[in-house]
């Protein structure tokens, strides 16, 4: 068997695997982060963060900077490298890269999901010409216009609110008359004077000309009733679909493909942990992502200790 790179490879660097990788380092194991994109994760797109105990409010970006440089301090490293395969080899991991392929003896996986789309004629055309999945990346382009936001959840109630500051008014468009959102969040909604509900309501089609779009063609679920809203963007948050496809193990998952792990955060291939917004659980916020990662890095420890153990009880009994 080949020797191996490092003792964990972590997958994704947004707050589960940043903390993952804060634990693993302090323990002194050689431990490698790999992220497609930049440190932070989702966080990155958040404005404003008022939910995570010890800051009243912090910028997203700010805490994800904080989240990174705290890990980085006790030896983390971090690549940027796209992981595209994830597989058992033997007692190790083999993880491919686009830059290369690493041999390690424990992956800890945190590389959450992406935005579900809607499927809705034109949405594929006007993608990045009106339509957008992220308001903090998107959402100055489309100063004094107006502005379309699907969802009910609450993404879609807190960037509808976020959105206000750039659009002249902004619709929401969401199927049902209650909202998955926090209450609070809710009624900050309907206080704003630019925001109007489109409730009962579902998308049906992005119109545009051959340059961008111009308006959002909705439909009413009990009427049946369809109209244009004259908008120039799109902003779609219908919650999202978890990252699992680079792993090649049969690996267990809930009817929405979000993984199962046991309280050790581990699947049920030993030595792959699982922590952060790709794990089935009932929420997903930066506080249980970071507490999963926390349980999931001490878990690996323990794991490789284990290897270590049994090696040494083998090696004896052979002499």
């Amino acid at each position: 068997m080949a020797e191996r790179d490092f003792d964990i490879i972590i997958v994704g660097a947004g707050p589960a695997g940043l903390t993952a990788g804060l634990y693993t380092s302090r323990s002194k194991l050689n431990v490698m982060c790999y992220e497609k994109l930049a440190p932070g994760g989702e966080i990155l797109n958040t404005e404003h963060v008022e939910d995570y105990p010890g800051f009243e409010m912090i910028g997203g970006p700010e805490l994800a900077q904080k989240f990174t440089d705290h890990a980085v301090k006790f030896g983390l490293k971090i690549e940027m490298e796209e992981v595209t395969e994830i597989r058992k080899d033997g007692d190790d991991f083999l993880v491919k890269t686009d830059m290369g392929e690493h041999r390690c003896g424990a992956v800890i996986y945190t590389a959450g999901g992406h935005p579900r789309k809607l499927e809705i004629p034109g949405e594929e055309t006007y993608a990045g010409k009106g339509v957008s999945y992220c308001a903090l990346c998107d959402g100055a382009f489309f100063q004094d216009e107006v502005i379309t936001v699907v969802g009910g959840g609450n993404s879609a109630v807190d960037e509808a609110q976020f959105l206000t500051k750039y659009g002249s008014k902004v619709y929401l468009v969401h199927r049902r008359q209650g909202f998955r959102a926090h209450q609070v969040a809710v009624e900050k909604l309907q206080e704003n004077p630019k925001i109007e509900l489109m409730l009962d309501h579902v998308a049906e089609e992005v119109v545009g000309d051959d340059k961008e779009m111009k308006a959002l063609r909705v439909r009413n679920v009990k009427t049946g009733e369809i109209k244009d809203v004259e908008a120039n963007g799109l902003f779609v948050f219908v919650g999202f679909l978890p990252n699992t496809d680079v792993i090649k193990d049969e690996i267990e998952k809930d009817e929405s493909g979000f993984i199962y792990t046991d309280q050790k955060m581990e699947t049920c291939v030993p030595g792959l942990f699982v922590a952060g917004d790709v794990r089935s659980q009932l929420i997903r916020q930066i506080t249980n992502a970071s507490g999963d990662a926390t349980t999931a890095a001490v878990a690996a420890e323990k794991y490789l200790e284990a290897q270590e153990d049994a090696k040494k009880v083998s090696a004896a009994a052979s002499s």
